[in-house]
């Protein structure tokens, strides 16, 4: 038979006979394997950029040459790149790949539509591109992992909305009664992902590729958490939970060990893990209520998290042999492995006399890493190398370049997370370490960044090892496409669904009615996960108490809202924090802690999530103008053995004033107090401020014109943290 052509279907005349004791007749049909194929291309193509980018950045860290000396490629402008790369490029595509596959197979049914995974498909290569394009022009949010402008965030809402209406048609029209395990994972999914981007895509648009988010400061940095946390959570933990439900039992020739154990994993792990995601921001201004309720469900989150990783080593009983001999399981033993690692160690990191040494340092880089390379990476390689050859019909190219690639891989992770955990540790105490006589023994952050650059540069070698086994990867499985012909429709048959069928005996168990209804299933899913977000949420927008106002902080002048967008632009929150934490150690070395008050007019909030340099939120009056324009121009003459990038382009860029009162207009709408007439003349007064400035860097002998980019980041820098020494409680 030509597996090109599908075969009639046959049904049977006679409805009325299903439920009376006679079998349903035999429905044939063909699964979707084209949108598969497109997938796993895509997920192989996506992760050697993802993961070549990470390599280029890795090296900045200790050659900062190797921007190579264009604005588009310096650590802070791909930084959102990599990241964006390798979670919705590679992890995305593979998610897809997976989920096209083993949805079809589990509900006994083609895709509801091939028109949507089409569109699926195209619409979601071109958010990459689109991603691609502007992350590097330094078109961007700040937000971590939400870096997009708000077009692209349209965008992404309504291909996910076309995956949904195709998983879900595909649910509806199933020819299986049961909703096994991996569907609800792939359920609460959808739906989680589309509450957290919406909620936090919430933009007030200024033009076509700049905007302002609606929230700020306190609350902002609560929303952007609660969402990047939960991105981790359910965009590279619960789909990939889903995949592990699904190919390990068919790899292992297995069946999962524990249904029981799977309905408690499912429901606690999305109940627990929304509320988890203060624990990113222990020590910070916000509530000291919003933090413990993060570190106690955090804490919490151990139970499920290796309740699944328990259900998936568990499969393997009495198949270790297979392990020995199947470098595919090897593959899957070290993601679910690395995933029990990290799920343990991310409740740990949220404790908070752990975190007070760990946050803002390579520690958490580690932590990340070794879920994300071993637990997202690894999976997603035994997944191509088991479904290529399937849907090819051919057997691997090279099983001897598979047990290379692992080997090299297990290497990568290694050299990589190792590395990270040493520079974390030795960060942290770094900079908290005190002499006897009561200073600081490391005053100087510069210390603490050149005694890292070993740790940095093994960390390159690492990253290299495990691009180079995705390389072998893709060499192999091409090869392997080329030696085998796409089935793309491969026949199928499974008896019609019988709707009158009642249940007896076991199938009573409550959970049952679930796996049957997948509508009641979202339902119950988004119940569950709103509870926290509501809880955590609410309160912190609602009860002004949470954000303590200062009577003394005013909203930027127009000049510095032109400069902290630049500073966005470049990326400098990617290297550089803007919240000093209640520590005697940085105060000592910054300054006053922060304020919540301080942020009410930060839209985006930049307080950041990694120290590559010093805190800047106490920065303002502390150098003289001259010191920042040199820094800019080049670190070095400032600070001997820095590792930060110079920035000429910002001394020879005009800076571009033509939508200055629109951007203030857009802050007035979301709350900042700009009168009409600031309004009005914000161009004359941001020329004036400028002016004043560029006469003061002339006093200096630096010879700069005012309408220069430089004077606007230099201003904006200089007003940090300058506030709060002219403190006054308003009462509020």
């Amino acid at each position: 038979m030509n597996v090109s052509q599908k075969p009639p279907t046959i049904i049977s005349s006679d409805r009325s006979l299903l439920g009376q004791g006679t079998a349903p007749a035999v429905e044939y049909f063909n699964y979707d394997n084209r949108t598969v194929r497109n997938f796993a291309i895509a997920t192989i193509i996506w992760g050697i950029v993802g993961m070549l980018v990470g390599v280029l950045i890795a090296s900045q860290l200790f050659a900062p040459s190797a921007n190579l000396g264009n604005q588009y490629t310096t650590f802070g402008r791909i930084r959102p790149l990599h990241t964006n790369a390798v979670i919705f490029a590679f992890v995305g595509n593979a998610i897809f790949m997976g989920v096209y596959y083993s949805l079809q197979r589990l509900c006994k049914a083609r895709m509801f539509s091939d028109l949507l995974s089409k569109i699926h498909f195209w619409g979601w290569q071109a958010i990459i591109v689109a991603a691609a394009i502007t992350l590097p022009l330094g078109l961007t949010t700040s937000h971590e992992y939400a870096e997009l402008e708000w077009p692209i965030d349209i965008a992404i809402t309504l291909i996910w909305v076309v995956f949904g209406i195709n998983m879900f048609g595909t649910i509806i029209k199933r020819r299986e009664r049961h909703l096994y395990v991996a569907i609800w994972f792939y359920i609460a999914t959808f739906v989680t992902v589309a509450v957290l981007h919406i909620v936090n895509s919430y933009e007030m648009p200024v033009s076509l590729f700049k905007s302002y988010y609606v929230y700020a400061g306190v609350q902002d940095a609560l929303v952007q958490w609660w969402y990047g946390h939960n991105a981790v959570a359910f965009f590279l933990t619960t789909p990939f939970l889903g995949l592990m439900y699904y190919f390990l039992p068919k790899m292992a020739n297995r069946p999962i060990y524990s249904y029981k154990l799977s309905i408690l994993h499912f429901w606690a792990l999305i109940f627990i893990y929304i509320w988890a995601g203060p624990h990113h921001l222990l020590y910070t201004s916000l509530p000291d209520w919003a933090q413990s309720l993060g570190v106690v469900f955090s804490i919490m989150l151990i139970a499920p998290s290796w309740g699944g990783m328990i259900n998936g080593l568990l499969t393997l009983r009495g198949a270790w042999d297979k392990v020995r001999e199947d470098t595919i399981l090897k593959f899957m033993v070290v993601a679910v492995t690395a995933y029990g690692m990290a799920t343990f160690e991310g409740p740990m990191l949220a404790l908070k006399n752990v975190n007070a040494i760990a946050h803002f340092t390579d520690w958490v880089v580690a932590h990340v890493h070794v879920g994300a390379l071993g637990w997202n990476g690894f999976m997603t390689f035994a997944v191509l190398y088991w479904l290529i050859p399937r849907v090819y019909r051919t057997p691997l190219y090279s099983r001897k370049l598979m047990g290379v690639h692992f080997w090299i891989g297990t290497l990568g992770i290694l050299f990589y997370a190792v590395p990270m955990y040493i520079s974390g540790f030795t960060q942290g105490m770094m900079w908290k370490e005190f002499t006897p006589e009561g200073v600081l023994k490391y005053p100087n952050f510069l210390e603490t960044t050149l005694q890292l650059i070993p740790m940095h540069k093994m960390r390159a070698v690492g990253g290299t090892f495990y691009l180079l086994g995705a390389i072998l990867m893709a060499f192999n499985l091409f090869k392997t496409m080329a030696a085998g012909k796409l089935v793309a429709n491969e026949p199928a048959e499974a008896p019609a669904l019988v709707k009158a069928y009642v249940p007896t005996g076991s199938d009573t168990y409550w959970h049952r009615w679930f796996e049957r209804k997948p509508i009641p299933l979202l339902i119950g899913s988004l119940i569950v996960i709103l509870i926290g977000s509501l809880v955590e949420l609410v309160p912190t927008f609602m009860v002004s108490s949470n954000v303590p106002t200062i009577a003394s902080v005013q909203p930027y002048t127009a000049l510095e809202v032109q400069g902290r967008d630049l500073y966005i632009k470049e990326g400098c929150v990617n290297c550089h924090s803007q919240m000093v934490r209640p520590f005697r150690s940085e105060t000592e070395r910054y300054g006053e802690y922060s304020k919540a008050g301080e942020f009410v007019y930060d839209h985006p909030f930049l307080w950041g999530s990694k120290r590559i340099g010093p805190d800047l939120h106490r920065i303002g009056g502390k150098y003289p103008n001259s010191w920042h324009y040199h820094h800019m121009r080049d670190p070095t003459s400032m600070s001997p053995g820095s590792i930060m990038p110079s920035y000429p382009w910002l001394l020879a860029n005009k800076l571009d004033i033509s939508n200055t009162s629109d951007k203030l207009k857009a802050l007035q709408k979301v709350g900042v107090p700009y009168d009409d007439v600031t309004i009005t003349y914000a161009n004359e007064d941001l020329q004036k401020q400028a002016q004043q400035l560029s006469s003061q860097l002339a006093n200096d002998g630096i010879n700069v014109k005012s309408d220069r980019e430089i004077v606007a980041l230099i201003a904006y820098l200089q007003r940090l943290g300058t506030d709060i020494r002219k403190m006054e409680p308003s009462g509020k």
